[in-house]
């Protein structure tokens, strides 16, 4: 929580929410302090995300999720509090003092992934530096002949590992410990041999050296508890994979021998504390601003395949690193646009992929278009061998994925016969049934009834059995408490308020200045005086929410910020985002005086029941006091004031 004095809370007020949240949503102006998206915490398919520009606040009233800019990064970024604040910090140009942490298992948890970003940074300069070197010839060779200059090496950050494959680990060792190093994921290693004896001695390389230079010490031998730790990446083109900050998390590497003991051609990093490929788009982080600008991306599989296609002028290109596509990467990507062209390899294992994305950005609602070229071409090899204008021609004419899809399953069966057509309808219906729109899928699939040669009433029925067993269920709003009009009010109200010094004019029911000269109109002094002075909220559903609000008013607390439940502090997110309505001296009054009307009205009602039981109880004296009480009550609900005589009603 940021508090008033420390550095989270000076982060806050120099951060722009919007501009922070708009690096990872797509937002567009709705209303005069408002801004709306697609909520990037569950799947929908109209914004129901709102960003709040005044306030500072999000709120999505779809999944109900709502807080301030750090809580959005942690809850995206899947980071620690502090973390989240140096990340908005970073942002915004604020400089960093010494990070603090809730606990020790936070710090260590902090630490490890700042130790494992600082390794990844050293090691793609390591690799960097390789790629220089006379050893890596060979490396450089290859590079000129994908079609790559010095240029796009550096913008990608490319280097070389060396065949040896201790280089890495002895430049990093004296800087990171062992158990770090081991879970970076840049190493693999072998534990030591344990004989039975008090001591080892060390390893025949440790060993050699000590007796050569006469340095045989215990500290040798103990080297022999050392795993034998070497780079998973040897002799190969290293591709470094980065977060959408641009931070290096991962490496592919992509072999340059070709002998049965090189291994695969290409070698990814595993998944570590900083890494999960699930999560993870190469080349997000050069391409998102080129994907907000054009509002459409270019998808492809291989890093290769993106570079090229990045280095030929199309920058708003990504890759799913040859990895199967998942459902976080795409929604992952939806934050930047929902207008996709595909364009992975024409081969059937590219087809095969391209299908299985396809499944996913359906079911995302992406607006999809793939990109087919020619037999034997991927896009690094089409630019290569056919220019930049044959791409941008052939990207023009991407076709719309369901043309591609029946394309498809006209190739892969025989629909002149009934068997083929079953097969084909059976491949197409999983996407059908996928699509949201009703709409869409009736028009879908006339198309596909007169292009597979089908009987439409046929091929509706098979949709409808298809949609009826649809297993996405739309998700819905947790469920928030109901208020009335005036509650919403009175609640905005408390909350507009800065730093007040409240100081009552009894008389007027009016709070005024230190002089006691009456001030201008101010919603939250109008609100606090009438409800702490009649506490009209009591026994409403929003009573420890507005007293909440009532003790934070002539603070500077931030109201999303209230030691609040979960439920209220949705209610109150929901409530200051729909805000449009201008707090007036009228709006606030005419609040203030429904909560009171509404509370002679419940104590009218409890009266009314204690009356019926003093009735049957035959109690004269009491019921006497409680019919003189409701008297009072329906004159004042009538509009008389109090004490007022009869001939004074007249």
């Amino acid at each position: 929580m940021a508090n008033p004095g420390d550095f989270a809370y000076s982060v806050k007020q120099q951060a722009d929410i919007v501009r922070v949240i708009g690096e990872y949503v797509k937002l567009k102006k709705a209303g005069a302090q408002n801004f709306s998206g697609l909520c990037p915490f569950h799947q929908e398919k109209s914004p129901s995300f709102s960003v709040h520009a005044t306030r500072q606040f999000f709120h999505c009233f779809g999944c109900g999720v709502s807080g301030d800019v750090f809580s959005f990064v942690q809850k995206l970024e899947n980071i620690t509090f502090p973390e989240a604040v140096r990340a908005v910090a970073q942002k915004v140009g604020v400089p960093l003092p010494k990070v603090s942490y809730s606990s020790p298992a936070e710090a260590q948890e902090a630490r490890l992934r700042g130790e494992l970003l600082d390794i990844h940074d050293r090691a793609t300069l390591f690799f960097q530096e390789q790629l220089r070197r006379p050893e890596a010839a060979h490396a450089r060779e290859y590079l000129a002949g994908r079609g790559l200059n010095e240029e796009m090496i550096a913008k990608f950050r490319m280097g070389y590992a060396p065949e040896s494959g201790f280089l890495l680990r002895d430049r990093l060792r004296g800087q990171f410990g062992e158990e770090v190093l081991k879970g970076s994921g840049l190493f693999s290693w072998k534990e030591p041999d344990r004989p039975t004896g008090e001591r080892q001695m060390a390893r025949p390389d440790v060993r050699d050296e000590a007796e050569a230079t006469g340095t045989v010490t215990d500290d040798v031998r103990d080297k022999s508890t050392r795993p034998a730790l070497y780079s998973k990446f040897r002799n190969r083109i290293i591709f470094p994979i980065a977060n959408e900050a641009g931070r290096v998390i991962a490496f592919t590497g992509r072999t340059l021998a070709s002998d049965e003991k090189s291994g695969p051609k290409y070698l990814n990093s595993p998944e570590t504390a900083i890494y999960s490929k699930s999560r993870v788009l190469f080349n997000l982080d050069l391409a998102k601003e080129a994907i907000r600008k054009l509002d459409y991306v270019i998808m492809v599989e291989g890093q290769m395949d993106c570079i090229s296609v990045y280095a030929a002028g199309f920058h708003n290109v990504i890759a799913s690193s040859g990895t199967a596509f998942t459902e976080l990467q795409a929604r992952l990507l939806g934050r930047f646009s929902k207008n996709v062209v595909v364009n992975f390899d024409p081969d059937t294992a590219g087809a095969s992929a391209t299908a299985r994305t396809l499944g996913l950005l359906v079911a995302e609602e992406f607006q999809i278009k793939v990109l087919t070229l020619e037999p034997g071409f991927d896009p690094d090899l089409f630019i290569r061998r056919k220019g930049t204008a044959a791409y941008e021609d052939a990207l023009r004419k991407s076709q719309n994925y369901f043309d591609y899809l029946i394309e498809r399953a006209q190739t892969l069966f025989p629909v002149r016969t009934a068997e083929g057509k079953v097969k084909a309808v059976n491949f197409l219906l999983p996407y059908l049934q996928r699509l949201p729109s009703r709409i869409a899928r009736d028009e879908i699939a006339r198309e596909m009834s007169q292009k597979l040669s089908i009987d439409s009433a046929v091929l509706q029925q098979e949709l409808r059995h298809a949609a009826a067993n649809r297993s996405a269920t739309p998700l819905k709003a947790p469920p928030e408490t109901q208020i009335t009009q005036a509650e919403q009010i009175l609640i905005r109200a408390l909350a507009s308020a800065a730093e007040i010094q409240f100081g009552t004019n009894p008389a007027e029911g009016r709070i005024s200045g230190p002089e006691g000269a009456e001030e201008a109109f101010d919603p939250a002094r109008q609100a606090h005086f009438a409800l702490s002075q009649e506490r009209l909220h009591a026994g409403l559903a929003t009573e420890s929410l507005i007293e909440a609000l009532l003790k934070a008013v002539g603070g500077p607390s931030d109201p999303m910020s209230l030691p609040v439940s979960e439920s209220e502090r949705r209610l109150l997110a929901s409530t200051l985002m729909r805000d449009e309505e201008e707090l007036t001296l009228e709006s606030v009054d005419g609040a203030i005086e429904a909560l009171r009307r509404g509370d002679l009205e419940r104590r009218q009602r409890r009266i009314q029941m204690q009356i019926a039981d003093a009735e049957r109880r035959n109690d004269d004296t009491v019921l006497g006091q409680l019919v003189r009480e409701k008297r009072e009550l329906d004159r004042a609900l009538a509009g008389v004031p109090p004490g007022a005589s009869q001939r004074q009603q007249i």
